[in-house]
């Protein structure tokens, strides 16, 4: 018996024991488009993965889930937890590109109530000076973010 267990083991394609990665490309999607279970999904990934930028990748996708649910509590609570990952994160790697642009994403759609615009501008100026040295990953949902930004354009990227 413990012979065919072995063989069986053994037998089985790497990818079976693969743990999923990180993908940046997905995160940006779910952050463009994803549904309450791709955020948690992609939340849970997150959690088991050692990805650097952890925090603000959490946070991000924190404030993304309290858009997306119904309770008013629940949306306060996950905001207000997003919101503290998301400034921790800042303030331990302010030169993050990636996580101003998530900011900017947040604080461009957040409800007034919750008092989180205080650094559109400084956030923008921040990513077009920055914009050319990422990755063609952020270079690409920055782009497509500015299609249905107020506050940020492809024109102010100096990319046509």
């Amino acid at each position: 018996m413990k012979i065919l267990l072995a063989l069986m083991l053994f037998c089985l394609p790497p990818a079976c024991f693969a743990q999923q990665q990180f993908e940046k490309v997905d995160f940006y999607k779910i952050m463009d488009k994803g549904d309450v279970k791709a955020v948690e999904d992609e939340l849970a990934l997150l959690k088991s993965c050692e990805v650097k930028g952890k925090m603000g990748y959490t946070g991000a996708l924190l404030m993304k889930e309290a858009d997306l649910v119904k309770r008013p509590k629940r949306k306060l609570d996950l905001f207000i937890a997003g919101r503290k990952l998301m400034e921790t994160a800042l303030l331990a790697d302010f030169e993050n590109t990636e996580f101003h642009f998530l900011r900017l994403t947040v604080e461009e759609h957040a409800p007034k109530i919750v008092r989180y615009h205080s650094d559109i501008e400084r956030d923008k100026a921040f990513i077009i000076s920055k914009f050319k040295d990422q990755s063609p990953v952020v270079q690409r949902a920055i782009l497509d973010y500015c299609k249905q930004s107020k506050v940020l354009h492809a024109e102010d990227l100096q990319v046509l």
